[in-house]
């Protein structure tokens, strides 16, 4: 996310005076003069960097326009701390540091005098959003005070990945506070994910007259003297054709009409006008010529209005339609703890707590140390009827096995640890039970101890079935802890290893449709590539004989409970 002009404020806190009149519409009313001036401020740096960006924020409900405004200036002041020339690479590197840094001593303090973080505060506070997600894309933005460099494409999608997509995230938790879910299916998040690759692309093809080459090697290579030509702001036939061929590549990627299917009409306005001004845009830089060097395309009036007048209409009468959620901003700020607690670090994240029994971790050597560990959560019910206890009494006590070995994983350093919690096998069991599993699973993620830990939460498997506030729950925490680093916790629900595969073969499909793969050369590594989560290591089996033999002392049920209680 690149800005093209620079704000004022952006590098010294400002005190906001207080200013008469009636509030602009969209702006917060009700709201004390200097917070309406500094959602006014955020609305003008909005339309002055990106008249796009601001036209589709116009498509959303007028209650989230401005908290729109607040994210995208945020965005693009720290843009142009990095971006702006006046000063040495390090005392650039110490006021991009310094913003965020400022933003939590006023996330604290529940206000601030600089107009952008007074708003982003507000908005964060009323409407719920946990800004560490947005730790790590803050903290990338140091990489524009230097000279950035991707080898390839994947690269180059992980920096796309870190740095832009958590605040496009924050957009759909907006929604879901107001009551209206941008719910994008999990069989559509790889259409997603290519989507902001390709809102991305867009933005660094029309930039090119800033001097920055934000494109992977890999492309560059493709077209021998392409990368020369354009470093030296010369247009060339070898330029014209690598400025072609990523120009249809991001168009491919910004064409996702499936990505929208069972969306809200308004929201899926909003997606799908996004999509069309981005291939509008990559029109004009094909037709640009030797001028994208000089100035930035933009597509002419017309055309804007083709897109836009319709999506106005369309948006319009879907958001009159729809009862909105406008929530009160809390009197205690969301940061300040209510009791005290053990101690945090510096990202107020807690160490697991000490063993009850006062076990200490084994020390194993980093050779020995396996990369992921997969445990299958079973035995619950067993477990209960042993000690004669109604079956939920076992699945309560395997949350809480399951949170003992969350604790032992972040002791010893374990990076990967999966959970299989509930299999595609065990909607046979009984519907009161399925009931109390996985409501007890939303109660962990809403309120478990694990959401206090620097623990990454993945959720492996299919939506189907689930209960709309689950799912809502296990993708609210994907995007919340994306940042975590010490453990990488995956926890498959409603998951079949064939299910996964089936999909998996659907994803290869369709890349190969788009034209982003050659079937004819789909090998071992595009499959892993289009799985869930390509990042994810194998399992490791440290113990195969026995693991054998206690598969053959198990009676096996595919997931069912047992028809009839053991004596």
């Amino acid at each position: 996310m690149r800005a093209t002009t620079q704000t004022t404020t952006a590098d010294l806190d400002v005190t906001l005076p207080a200013q008469r009149g009636r509030p602009t519409r969209g702006t917060p009313a009700g709201e004390d003069p200097s917070l309406r001036a500094a959602y006014r401020l955020c609305r003008r740096t909005t339309r002055l960097h990106d008249s796009g960006i601001y036209a589709l924020i116009q498509l959303m409900p007028a209650v989230l326009r401005p908290r729109c405004w607040a994210l995208w200036a945020a965005a693009s002041v720290l843009d142009d701390l990095a971006d702006r020339r006046d000063a040495e690479q390090a005392a650039r590197a110490a006021r991009v540091q310094a913003w965020p840094q400022a933003l939590q001593r006023n996330l604290a303090a529940g206000t601030s005098t600089d107009p952008v973080r007074h708003t982003l505060v507000d908005t964060a506070l009323r409407w719920r959003l946990d800004l560490s997600s947005l730790q790590g894309a803050m903290a990338s933005t140091l990489d524009d005070v230097h000279d950035r460099r991707f080898a390839d494409w994947a690269a180059w999608q992980a920096w796309c990945n870190g740095g832009i997509t958590p605040w496009a995230d924050q957009v759909p938790h907006l929604f879901e506070q107001a009551g209206t879910p941008m719910t994008l299916r999990l069989d559509r998040q790889h259409d997603y994910k290519r989507f902001i690759d390709g809102a991305q692309l867009t933005d660094v093809l029309t930039d090119l007259t800033e001097g920055d080459l934000l494109l992977p090697q890999e492309a560059l290579d493709a077209i021998p003297g392409a990368e020369d030509d354009l470093r030296r702001r010369r247009w060339s036939p070898a330029a014209a054709a690598l400025i072609g061929d990523l120009t249809a590549l991001a168009r491919r990627w910004v064409t996702r009409p499936a990505m929208t299917i069972g969306m809200h009409p308004g929201a899926a306005t909003v997606l799908d006008t996004a999509g069309c001004l981005m291939r509008a845009q990559l029109d004009a830089v094909d037709a640009a010529g030797p001028a994208l060097l000089k100035r930035p395309p933009r597509p002419s009036v017309i055309t804007r209005t083709r897109v836009l007048a319709p999506a106005r209409l369309r948006s319009g009468v879907a958001w009159r339609l729809t009862p909105l959620t406008v929530p009160e901003r809390p009197r205690r700020p969301a940061m300040a703890a209510s009791e005290p607690g053990p101690a945090t670090d510096d990202t107020g994240l807690r160490p697991p707590p000490p063993h009850r029994d006062g076990a200490r971790p084994p020390q194993i050597a980093v050779g020995q140390m396996p990369s992921h560990v997969a445990v299958i959560m079973d035995g619950n019910g067993r477990w209960a009827q042993q000690r004669g206890l109604p079956r939920p009494q076992g699945h309560r006590a395997g949350t809480a096995a399951c949170h003992e070995m969350v604790y032992g994983a972040l002791e010893i350093g374990l990076r990967h640890l999966t959970l299989y919690a509930f299999s595609t096998e065990n909607w046979k069991r009984d519907t009161e039970e399925v009931t109390t599993i996985l409501e007890a699973i939303r109660h962990d993620l809403d309120e478990g101890p694990i959401r206090d830990l620097d623990v990454r939460r993945r959720w492996l498997g299919h939506p189907d079935k689930l209960p709309q506030e689950l799912v809502q729950a296990l993708l609210r925490e994907e995007r919340r802890t994306r940042t975590g680093t010490a453990l990488t916790l995956t926890v498959c629900i409603n998951y079949g290893g064939r299910d996964e595969i089936t999909r998996t073969a659907a994803a290869l499909a369709q890349a190969a449709q788009a034209g982003d793969i050659d079937p004819v050369l789909i090998g071992q590594d595009d499959f892993a590539g289009h799985l869930p989560h390509p990042d994810m290591p194998d399992v490791d089996r440290r113990d195969p004989w026995q693991a054998v033999i206690e598969y053959g002392r198990r009676q096996r049920r595919h997931g069912a409970a047992p028809l009839v209680s053991p004596p």
